[in-house]
């Protein structure tokens, strides 16, 4: 068969079969070139899922008559002129394709009014055929209706799904649109009926409004900066959790992208703070210089790539575990008791242990230690378990703490009482135990229910990794008697080539010895020591891919944690054991001193607030 040339219709409708996926691609490709219009208000008209009809109307810039043609021809734009806006583009569209793909597969008519311009025009197609422009009335901007969607490739609108599922989809695009830009007003309409509004506002009242008062009221606000990157928006503290990736939103300079680097670095920041099987909530914002990143990677325009790619993950993967790190304090207390909720997740760093600041001669309110309701152990079993190295600013100021518990007894604590209690101890009192089990204690809000074995695991398993990470030399390395051999791929060689090439001892950091043998075979002459027992071929190979894919290794982390967790687990205090008051306060103290001390390192709660109106509902006080 000879080689041909496929005739125009025919190459825009097979590019349409990347671009217009269904309804819901045509839409996220309008909305787009609405916003690239400097449109500040935008509306979306659908009849039955967008199949029927997709209507657009914004009160952007306008299309000039003389460009209504060009804007439907292939690769025809406005938005780039040569390479080097292609490699700086900051605009949402640039390669000329959507609005051509469209049409081809559609009947599309495009009305606009061009700024200083006295009237309107219109221009129609039907599938290949275009018709001439016309005058149109409109007072400003531009309306795309896209109608009969695949009327002329049936066999690709039997693909479709049924107009509930369609609509959906295009609800979707529609709102992450809207939540990458809280200046500009979107209303969105369905078969006649409207659905959505949302006014020009705030960033955090449109995340509000789009993803719904519970994640608003359970995320954490995050702005961080550094070496001309940015991310901010919010994420989810991780007792707000899902089990599916429905509420994940992330924008690179405005554009939504789904990046493999970006998600693994997210998910390693939760890591510790998440069960395995649930997925965190979040809408972030990733800023940084447009050369710095290749938009051009796919017609959807979704996937990017990132010149550093390992720089990049760095400054996510800290700035996310920053913001989820900081342990139970201050503010978060005082908010929960201003506006009713339970103080979870985000915490404050304001409640710093020092040795200075709970001496023998502070007092402050231990409600009811007097009732002593596990006293039949010794009094220095939790004292025992965490240890009292002297050289710890904390296990001093515990012991001071208890010291100043041991001589006390109760009162009714004044109203200033219980504000210095919000916002120096926001776990509260402990007042006993149940089953050995659970710790109860009063704070300003009502009730505290503490999971000891699960409060103290997470304790444990810090201190194990803060002694670790501050090793000076790296991770403490174990020689292997006979170094383990193993056939590997160039891109494999390749990774430890650069390691020793660049003599920054990354791989020594880590605590791996791996020599080249030859150009297919690598050989590992040391271990981490703490993971000594593991598999040396599988580990090496996953540091390995790891090290070339995303810089610092994290599987080593991954392997390292786990390995922590287990050590935790066993050394923390276990059920059924009987604490006294004092030792339960201790507990509290270390709870509001540690880092995600909100869940167990598998990710569960360590403990839940009960409010005192959540217990007059249950009395039915005041009824």
């Amino acid at each position: 068969m000879r080689i041909q040339l496929l005739p125009d219709q025919l190459i825009s409708q097979i590019a349409a079969g990347e671009v217009v996926e269904r309804p819901a691609s045509a839409l996220k490709e309008l909305l787009e070139n609405s916003l690239d219009a400097g449109s500040t208000d935008i509306q979306v008209h659908l009849l039955q899922g967008g199949i029927k009809q997709l209507r657009v109307a914004d009160n952007g810039i306008g299309v000039a008559k003389e460009d209504l043609s060009l804007a439907l021809t292939r690769h025809a734009t406005s938005k780039i002129a040569s390479l080097e806006d292609l490699e700086s583009v900051a605009s949402l569209g640039f390669r000329g394709e959507a609005l051509a793909s469209i049409a081809s597969i559609s009947r599309t008519q495009i009305s606009s009014r061009a700024l200083d311009t006295k009237h309107a025009w219109r221009i129609a197609t039907e599938g290949s055929d275009i018709s001439s422009i016309e005058p149109a009335a409109l007072d400003a901007g531009t309306v795309i209706e896209v109608s009969d969607l695949y009327f002329n490739t049936p066999a690709r609108r039997k693909f479709l799904k049924t107009e509930g599922t369609e609509f959906g989809h295009c609800e979707e695009a529609f709102n992450r649109i809207a939540l990458s830009r809280p200046d500009v007003a979107f209303m969105l309409q369905h078969n006649g009926k409207a659905l959505s509004r949302y006014a020009i506002g705030e960033p955090e009242k449109r995340f509000r409004e789009v993803l719904g008062a519970e994640f608003a009221a359970e995320a954490i606000l995050l702005d961080e900066s550094a070496a001309g990157l940015r991310i901010w928006g919010m994420t989810a503290k991780p007792t707000f959790n899902r089990n599916s990736r429905d509420t994940q939103y992330v924008y690179v300079n405005g554009r939504f992208v789904r990046d493999k680097l970006i998600s693994h670095a997210i998910r390693q920041a939760y890591q510790d703070v998440l069960h395995h099987d649930r997925h965190p909530a979040f809408v972030l914002f990733l800023e940084l210089d447009p050369t710095l990143v290749d938009v051009n990677v796919h017609p959807a325009k979704t996937e990017v790539r990132f010149r550093d790619g390992q720089a990049l993950h760095r400054f996510i993967f800290h700035s996310l575990h920053k913001a989820l790190a900081t342990p139970t304090g201050v503010s978060n207390a005082v908010t929960a008791s201003q506006a009713g909720h339970n103080p979870f997740g985000q915490q404050s760093s304001q409640a710093q242990y020092v040795s200075t600041q709970y001496s023998n001669s502070q007092t402050y309110p231990t409600y009811q230690s007097q009732i002593n309701l596990s006293a039949r152990e010794p009094s220095n079993f939790y004292q025992t378990l965490f240890g009292g190295s002297s050289n710890s600013l904390q296990s001093n100021a515990l012991q001071a703490n208890r010291d100043a518990l041991a001589g006390q007894g109760a009162f009714e604590p004044s109203a200033s009482d219980s504000t210095a209690v919000v916002q120096d101890f926001p776990l509260g009192f402990a007042v006993g135990q149940i089953h050995g089990i659970y710790v109860l204690a009063q704070n300003a809000l009502g009730l505290v229910v503490v999971d000891m074995h699960a409060a103290h695991e997470r304790i444990m398993y810090e201190r194990l990794k803060n002694a670790l990470d501050g090793a000076e030399h790296g991770v403490p390395m174990q020689p292997l008697l006979l170094p383990v051999s193993f056939n590997a791929d160039r891109l494999e060689v390749a990774t430890v080539q650069e390691a020793l090439a660049s003599n920054d001892g990354s791989l020594q950091q880590l605590g791996f010895d791996i020599a080249i043998l030859s150009p297919t075979t690598l050989a590992v002459r040391a271990v981490p020591t703490m993971l000594q027992d593991a598999d040396a071929v599988i580990l090496a190979r996953d540091v390995l891919r790891d090290l070339r894919e995303y810089g610092a290794s994290r599987a080593l982390t991954e392997r390292r944690n786990e390995l922590l967790g287990t050590m935790a687990c066993h050394a923390a205090v276990r059920a059924n054991r009987t604490l006294a008051i004092p030792e339960m306060n201790a507990l509290l103290r270390d709870m509001e001193a540690t880092e995600r001390s909100g869940q167990c390192n598998h990710g569960r709660p360590t403990w839940f607030q009960v409010s005192l109106s959540d217990l007059d509902k249950m009395f039915m006080r005041g009824k």
